[in-house]
């Protein structure tokens, strides 16, 4: 019987954002006999994050709740002093910019009891925006939040995305913690990537659950060609750190289909399928950057 679950929350500058997340987590019911533990990680925040969350640890609370100081920036520092702490037999981990649906640490658990799985995703769906507006079905790439759907059934995937994750206990034991290379407010992305490579090789196995689901707020300042691209930049240049891709034979003409794709794509108008390919293309193009910049600062190492 799983005794404790540990929800790790890594915070930075978004304190309206968490807050509503915080009240979702304490609208959640628990498996029976569970017990749950909320950790929030301030990664150096500015706005009103410290002032918020000593509010929020003098109120009853239906889940205890640990607030942490974590003064070296990036996201994957902040989780790995959140996983130092916890103290729970599963481990979760979710973003600030989320909030849980009723029954989702539930339903995390009973995947975890339910399966042969080590580590589970969950689902996670478009929230709403400031004004309290939903999503365009019809446009929802442009939004730039992570969408996690792999159907109606619990199945085995291949990687795992730091929104909405959990794990148990012993894939951290075996494959480490987080690299603080990667992330936000470090290379940008991939931190939950790279860790989903080391537990896969690990032998663990990975399932999705379509009933824990969290919703991402529809954030205005992220919608477009213009942050996609970069976001999509980010995320190549990223994996050009943990990754060894074939320049040649694998990331140029990858870049090259893409570009002939866009173009095709533009001259037919089909807008999402463009926006999708040149996210591709931005992908490719921060891989090789990314490359080429550590050729370079290894040649003037070589040279000292």
């Amino acid at each position: 019987m799983i005794g404790r679950l540990s929800v790790i929350i890594p915070s930075r500058n978004r304190a309206d954002s968490l807050k509503a997340l915080l009240d979702s987590i304490d609208k959640n019911d628990p498996l029976a006999g569970a017990e749950i533990e909320v950790i929030v990680v301030n990664n150096g925040s500015t706005d009103r994050t410290s002032e918020l969350l000593a509010y929020e640890a003098r109120l009853p609370r239906r889940h205890r709740l640990m607030v942490l100081e974590e003064n070296r920036p990036g996201k994957s520092n902040a989780i790995n002093h959140g996983l130092d702490a916890a103290q729970g037999d599963i481990l979760m981990i979710v973003d600030d910019d989320v909030s849980l649906d009723p029954n989702c640490l539930a339903k995390h658990l009973e995947a975890h009891e339910r399966s042969d799985f080590s580590a589970i995703q969950g689902k996670v769906l478009p929230g709403k925006d400031p004004e309290g507006r939903s999503a365009d079905p019809l446009r929802l790439r442009e939004y730039n939040i992570p969408l996690i759907d792999y159907g109606s059934e619990i199945v085995e995937i291949r990687g795992l995305t730091g929104t909405n994750m959990s794990f148990q206990r012993k894939v951290l034991e075996t494959v480490g913690r987080f690299d603080v290379r990667l992330g936000p407010g470090a290379s940008g992305f991939s931190e939950d990537t790279e860790f989903s490579l080391r537990v896969r090789k690990a032998g663990f196995k990975i399932g999705y659950t379509p009933h824990a689901i969290v919703y991402h707020e529809l954030n205005p300042g992220r919608y477009g060609r213009v942050y996609n691209r970069d976001v999509q930049y980010r995320k190549g240049f990223s994996r050009s750190l943990y990754r060894h891709d074939s320049i040649l034979f694998k990331v140029f003409p990858d870049l090259l289909a893409n570009c002939c794709r866009y173009g095709i794509y533009r001259l037919f108008g089909l807008t999402q399928k463009a926006y999708k390919t040149e996210g591709r293309m931005m992908k490719c193009w921060g891989y090789l950057v990314g490359k080429f910049s550590q050729r370079g600062r290894a040649g003037r190492r070589d040279a000292i």
